[in-house]
């Protein structure tokens, strides 16, 4: 049985790229991108540009996963067109690559770690430090992790996240955050004055809020799902990260073609070179990596990552708020009396 750094090997085959269906998946993506998007503006009847606006915002999210696969050198590696239609796809999805690849780099060297900064990763605590904190601060981790946030992935993750709070922490830095804000807000204030309302709703307004609630939902679900692990910063180890942390999300054979394969994100996880198209065909030769823990895109499913909030090293496992408020009330009632002396 393979495990440790001989699976890491064992997948470096297939960490290679057939150019030319790099190449093709790019291309025929962005053209589709460009005619629901063109549909979006021009289609004569309101079904049919409310189709192309949710297609679109689906298509936002293939080529999200192809400019992420780009941004870890997996496809189409020191080609100079590539770089340059790349840039301007970051800027325009408001994940420009100045800060979308130092965050996710980052977040691919320490996932699952409890005790590393929260760059790039939704943040976990632990239990007692959950219970520690003020009233304010689990206000504001349990805000992060909300539903609702996620959903607003449009607003939280990538115009604040990525774009605003990347420029004010370091402008000289992340000068492409500033420009695709710039470009964000200008071209949809221009939209809207010279098209109307309609036109920006279907043009921006629901593609961005179904690509990027979708792609903040997979984020969040593929390390935060039961069954997940996370580790001492000493006790961690990457190839455990990846297949212990990282979810196998079971979908549709339409909808894993929108999101690009992510969902074999553990396998992504052990070899981040590895090209999108190729990930199944690793699954489907390297029997270690068909037994990880799977979620989907169903509402049990869904809900069952949601309610997960804390970790728990004693029960090792995450756990919800009303976990929290049992284990809280029965430490409580073990917790003796203080006993009166007599005068």
């Amino acid at each position: 049985m393979l495990q440790g750094k001989e699976l890491i090997l064992a997948t470096k085959p297939y960490a290679c790229e057939k150019r030319a269906l790099s190449w093709l998946y790019t291309i025929s993506t962005l053209c589709l991108l460009t005619l629901a998007l063109t549909g979006t503006l021009t289609a004569p009847w309101l079904v049919a540009r409310l189709v192309c606006s949710v297609l679109s915002g689906l298509l936002i999210v293939r080529m999200f996963v192809i400019y992420h696969d780009h941004q870890h050198h997996a496809i189409l590696h020191h080609s100079h067109l590539a770089n340059i239609i790349m840039t301007f796809f970051g800027i325009y999805v408001l994940a420009p690559s100045s800060i979308w690849k130092r965050s996710h780099d980052y977040h691919h060297k320490h996932n699952s770690k409890l005790f590393s900064a929260s760059i790039g990763s939704y943040p976990i605590v632990t239990r007692r430090k959950f219970e520690a904190m003020t009233p304010g601060e689990r206000r504001s981790y349990l805000f992060t992790r909300h539903p609702l946030t996620i959903a607003a992935g449009y607003l939280f993750m990538f115009l604040i996240g990525m774009c605003l709070q990347s420029f004010t922490s370091s402008p000289r830095k992340h000068i492409d955050s500033l420009i695709a804000l710039i470009i964000h807000i200008g071209g949809s204030v221009m939209l809207w004055y010279f098209l109307g309302w309609q036109s920006w709703v279907l043009f921006v307004g629901i593609p961005f809020t179904i690509a990027c609630s979708i792609g903040a939902y997979l984020f969040y679900a593929q390390h935060n799902f039961p069954g997940v692990v996370f580790s001492d910063n000493e006790d961690w180890c990457y190839d455990k990260a990846a297949l212990l942390s990282s979810s196998h999300m079971l979908m549709h054979p339409v909808m894993a073609w929108f999101t690009a394969n992510i969902g074999h994100h553990h396998i992504h996880h052990l070899n981040a070179r590895i090209p999108f198209y190729r990930l199944p065909e690793v699954m489907q030769r390297i029997p270690e990596l068909q037994t990880a823990t799977t979620t989907s895109l169903r509402f049990r499913d869904i809900r069952a990552c949601f309610r997960l909030k804390v970790w728990d090293p004693e029960l090792n496992r995450m756990i919800c708020k009303k976990e929290i408020r049992t284990i809280r009330a029965a430490a409580l009632q073990m917790t003796p009396e203080p006993v009166a002396i007599p005068g």
